[in-house]
């Protein structure tokens, strides 16, 4: 099933340039809406663990590219799952943007020198008690990766215009623990891309387009 609330072929009007990426971000976050299931909204009294990832777009002369990770197999959460750098906040850290920095340097071995900060995603929610911060940052190649093989299986790009068409993204459900949950796919290039990820990849679909 199609995600709801936008429509099937939502042409893009924003030009895909830093500047122009930077002052979508600023906008005030987009509102809920009425049947965005997939979006877990935690209880008041939950205890939140707040997490920062890094949403890195890259900038090559065939378009402008997201990069992704797998994480390993052997990880006892999220194993084998695709995601963006990332992880808990440390008290130490100053903010959000400093955490996902760290991480994308620690997971993949790009230093925060290379990575131009451009804004924030509206923070996401999950089930497991985490609010996740998102922040867009953008690169300019060359650099260099080394994945860290004790968290990253994998590193790859995807044209960024393939997440910014609503038209790709399903919204799928299922039972867990006794209760029924909906999440969001968006499947590319074999690859199955689901979860708090393919959530994040929704919502700044929906900023940009809007």
């Amino acid at each position: 099933m199609s995600a709801p609330h936008l429509p099937k072929n939502l042409p893009l009007q924003l030009p895909l340039t830093p500047e122009a990426i930077r002052i979508s971000l600023q906008h005030q976050p987009l509102p809920d809406v009425d049947g965005d299931r997939h979006v877990a909204v935690l209880p008041p009294t939950a205890v939140i663990r707040h997490a920062a990832v890094l949403v890195p777009l890259v900038n090559r002369d065939h378009g402008v590219q997201i990069l992704l990770t797998q994480r390993s197999g052997h990880l006892r959460d999220h194993a084998g799952q695709v995601s963006f750098p990332g992880g808990r906040v440390e008290p130490t850290d100053p903010d959000r943007e400093t955490t996902a920095l760290r991480e994308m340097e620690e997971e993949v071995g790009v230093p925060a020198r290379h990575v131009t900060v451009l804004g924030r995603l509206p923070s996401y929610e999950i089930p497991s008690g985490f609010r996740v911060t998102p922040v867009v940052g953008w690169l300019e190649p060359p650099f260099d990766l080394t994945p860290n093989p004790s968290e990253v299986a994998n590193v790859f790009e995807a044209p960024l215009l393939h997440f910014l068409n609503p038209a790709h993204y399903q919204r799928r459900d299922y039972h867990f623990r006794g209760r029924h949950r909906h999440y969001l796919a968006i499947p590319y290039a074999g690859r199955y891309i689901w979860g708090a990820t393919a959530g994040m990849l929704y919502s700044m679909c929906r900023v940009l387009n809007a």
